[in-house]
């Protein structure tokens, strides 16, 4: 139960749970090494892509200069479709990008030096704030029985027959499917009674056309563009759950802060052997909500010559991603407030391949 607070204190409650989140945040941070100086840092590190990153760019660079004080910025943030331009025209280090990119615009580099552009996971999105890569909810009626559904039961009411989905620039058949794994009844996810027999009306955000596969289809299909073939496109989510509130048969994904009292969202699992787990933010942060979604930083491994560099990327862009990585990285993350720091075990992963200088597969192929 909420306490029956007073108006002051209603007031100073949001401030309140801001400084708990920041504080759970940093706590969770108090285990990762300590960034160390590899090499020493000059000249200006350009950065493009997503401004709603800008003010986490801005304590990450504050706090990289405290330890590098030659390191210089400038940053030119407008969207993340815009991020991976920079990069093509070499007019920007890194790109900062709020979700992955999509297949043609892994194009513009990997045409120049038949490489994919290299990208780090610098934190994970948000668990409500909106615009920052917020975790996806799967809403129902509030009436619906069901309470909880897998990824893969995602797939047969979101998704349709397909031969394949992109991995990168790959046509990946491993993710092909045929009709018999649709479900588009709720009595195949295993209602009873009237629900039996009641069709699944599926409501989502409209395509992005042809080469952009969102997070969603990534996630969920295997990277297909295959859909629904009755699922209803909204523009306005707002309206997507208000219409939603008014239909029993719906079903529908958008970031939590979406929510309204007439519907209510489930709780998701890998398989339907579960465990199942809710859209909190803890759960977005450890990243045992499925449907959790990660910020990425993508730089070029080639030179202005198109040659693979023998770093595999500019070591100064790579200190300053040492330094995002770190305990003080991250702490800036946390202390930012909406994004949330990444997992131990993902930092691991992440500076791996960082620290890697094993030439990509796709360029070895082209050489081959």
């Amino acid at each position: 139960m909420i306490p029956n607070f007073s108006f002051p204190a209603r007031r100073l409650l949001p401030c309140a749970l801001a400084v708990l989140a920041a504080a759970t945040g940093l706590r969770a941070v108090d285990d990762l090494p300590d960034y160390q100086p590899r090499i020493h840092v000059t000249g200006v590190l350009r950065s493009c892509g997503n401004p709603q990153m800008g003010p986490l760019l801005k304590l990450w660079q504050a706090g990289f200069k405290r330890l590098q004080p030659d390191a210089q910025f400038t940053e030119d943030l407008k969207s993340s479709a815009s991020g991976m331009y920079g990069l093509d025209m070499r007019t920007s280090d890194l790109a900062l990008m709020g979700r992955p990119i999509f297949p043609y615009e892994r194009y513009g580099v990997y045409e120049r030096s038949w490489v994919y552009p290299a990208f780090i996971e610098i934190a994970t999105g948000s668990a409500e704030a909106l615009h920052k890569s917020p975790a996806y909810a799967i809403f129902v009626h509030r009436d619906n029985p069901l309470a909880q559904l897998s990824v893969r039961e995602l797939d047969g009411i979101f998704g349709a027959e397909r031969g394949g989905g992109w991995n990168a620039l790959t046509w990946d058949t491993s993710v092909a499917r045929t009709p018999k794994d649709d479900l588009r009844t709720w009595g195949q996810l295993g209602l009873q009674g009237e629900w039996a027999s009641r069709p699944i009306h599926v409501y989502g955000p409209p395509g992005l056309g042809a080469g952009a596969i969102t997070y969603f289809q990534s996630r969920v299909f295997g990277g297909a563009e295959t859909w629904n073939e009755r699922l209803r496109e909204y523009a306005d989510r707002s309206q997507m759950i208000a219409d939603l509130a008014r239909d029993l048969a719906g079903i529908a994904y958008a970031p939590i802060a979406y929510a309204s009292a007439g519907v209510k969202a489930l709780a998701l699992s890998e398989t339907r052997a579960g465990p199942y787990f809710s859209l909190t933010r803890e759960n977005v942060a450890n990243r045992s909500y499925p449907l959790h979604r990660a910020v990425y930083i993508y730089y070029t491994m080639d030179n202005v010559k198109t040659e693979l560099t023998p770093t595999l990327g500019d070591p100064r862009v790579k200190e300053f991603l040492r330094y995002i990585l770190s305990k003080q990285g991250q702490q800036d993350v946390a202390q930012e407030g909406s994004y949330l720091p990444l997992p131990a075990a993902v930092i691991r992963e992440q500076l791996k391949k960082l620290d890697s200088t094993a030439i990509p597969p796709e360029h070895q192929f082209m050489e081959d």
